[in-house]
């Protein structure tokens, strides 16, 4: 569904990825692991639309979509749920849903939104409340959902768990698997390295903006030691 080729992405003077090769399948998920710094939020940015892509190219369902602005990326299918969640915290989960569904007709709208708080009941029970008030784990449901609301075909994710609790992490990993059964493609980054190997069709590991490694999920379960020592988590013997 999407791939990457000699990508490279970058802040003003900095490079944050260089010639990146990768591929996400179609009705798979995977995962993007790495240390702070390595790229990684870069990476889903820049697919989104929000960074600078200064060389190689992006393709979606094998058409670039380099030159394309995010708005026209998500009217293509692609849609991002950002890190620290960025919920509009003055106005309500329904205002919130709502923007999210802002390229999609009316009736089209209400009927995502109803399967969207279907797959997260406890935002239909905080539905007229103010998005600020809800919980971290709140907030990331509704981060995702209001990604969901695009009906995307793509769906980014950047950091799915961190600063959750265990409970609401797994809420979000439930959800995450929910839409993998829908035949949803998903490319997520996830600090939690035993949880993302659990979940994950394909892992990619990124350090200092680069691959260094790149295996189906079976792959890395069956040697998550070789998974950690890329981390700098833990050597190989």
């Amino acid at each position: 569904m999407l791939e990457l080729k000699r990508f490279s992405c970058g802040y003003g003077l900095v490079q944050a990825v260089g010639e990146l090769d990768l591929y996400v399948p179609s009705g798979l998920i995977t995962i993007l692991l790495g240390p702070n710094g390595a790229g990684k939020t870069s990476t889903l940015m820049a697919i989104a639309g929000h960074v600078e892509v200064r060389q190689g190219d992006v393709l979606f369902e094998g058409e670039s979509i380099r030159s394309l602005s995010p708005a026209e990326r998500t009217r293509r299918g692609i849609a991002l749920a950002p890190e620290g969640r960025r919920v509009f915290a003055e106005l309500s989960v329904a205002e919130n849903m709502l923007i999210g569904g802002y390229t999609q007709a009316r009736q089209r709208a209400r009927e995502t939104e109803a399967q969207v708080l279907e797959l997260f009941p406890r935002l239909a029970e905080r539905y007229r409340q103010r998005a600020g008030s809800l919980s971290g784990g709140e907030q990331q449901m509704l981060a995702i959902g209001r990604a969901l609301m695009a009906s995307p075909r793509l769906l980014l994710i950047d950091e799915l768990s961190l600063g959750l609790t265990p409970a609401m992490s797994q809420v979000c990993w439930q959800a995450v698997m929910a839409l993998k059964r829908e035949g949803r493609t998903v490319l997520l980054v996830e600090q939690n390295t035993h949880r993302a190997l659990v979940a994950a069709d394909r892992v990619v590991v990124l350090v200092s903006g680069r691959k260094v490694y790149e295996a189906s999920g079976d792959e890395a379960r069956a040697d998550p030691a070789m998974v950690d020592s890329f981390l700098g988590l833990r050597e190989v013997i």
